[in-house]
């Protein structure tokens, strides 16, 4: 069956357009023109993938996305016609899978939303990489991360991370001490990086700080190359 996407954006022809486009290549769409609306099929409906325009009457798209979190890892891309990139990191830093940023080809949207679903998916089935050797649990302090069952341990207790997430600690795990740059990190989980996307990776290292490090404006494991990137610490 068809994937289901919820589409909310406040622009009734924008709107139409994505929906017609999106059915046309093959996934069933339902939309909402409001943050309100957005939320009441969310719950009915329980989308694969929400579609998500930032300035949108009633409740934003970041207060949606707030919420949506709040019950719920569905994929979520925000839509913006925001020029400013703060708009843009605010949504992924609640939460937000991807983003888009209007004007954007149709074509490239569909993509986007394969990738990302696909992503979500192998996620959440739990696919390993399928060598012996890749499977192997990473281990470093109170950090556990069991790549058989794609979960991370902090002192014994599972710490709940997104895909993305899961994927550049993985990645930098994997290598301690070796320096990553944006676009290293960004390859772990973006099919096709492009250079306007690299600052998402700090706010994705912000979060990953957030669940792995005791104080987070001092970090233990992941640590900041000034004008190059991160790397994860060497085992000790």
């Amino acid at each position: 069956m068809e994937e289901l996407i919820l589409v909310g954006e406040d622009e009734k022809e924008m709107n139409r357009m994505i929906c017609d486009y999106l059915e046309a290549v093959g996934f069933r769409t339902i939309s909402a023109l409001d943050g309100s609306e957005v939320l009441d099929l969310f719950r009915r409906e329980n989308p694969a993938l929400v579609l998500l325009d930032i300035m949108m009457p009633r409740l934003d798209g970041i207060d949606v996305t707030r919420r949506i979190r709040s019950q719920s890892n569905t994929p979520i891309i925000m839509l913006t016609a925001m020029a400013e990139e703060g708009d843009k990191l605010m949504g992924l830093e609640i939460g937000a899978d991807d983003y888009m940023t209007k004007p954007f080809s149709m074509k490239e949207l569909a993509a986007r939303i394969r990738a990302v679903l696909r992503r979500a998916a192998n996620f959440s089935s739990g696919e390993a990489a399928e060598t012996d050797e890749d499977k192997t649990p990473l281990e470093e302090g109170d950090l556990v991360l069991d790549r058989l069952k794609m979960l991370l341990y902090k002192g014994g207790k599972a710490v709940d991370l997104t895909a993305v997430q899961y994927a550049i600690l993985e990645k930098m795990m994997a290598s301690p001490g070796r320096v990553f740059n944006r676009m290293d990190l960004l390859n772990s989980f973006q099919e096709d990086p492009w250079e306007g996307y690299e600052r998402t990776i700090d706010v994705h290292i912000k979060n990953i700080r957030k669940l792995t490090e005791a104080d987070p404006s001092h970090p233990e494991y992941i640590e900041t190359v000034w004008g190059v990137g991160y790397r994860f610490r060497e085992k000790s």
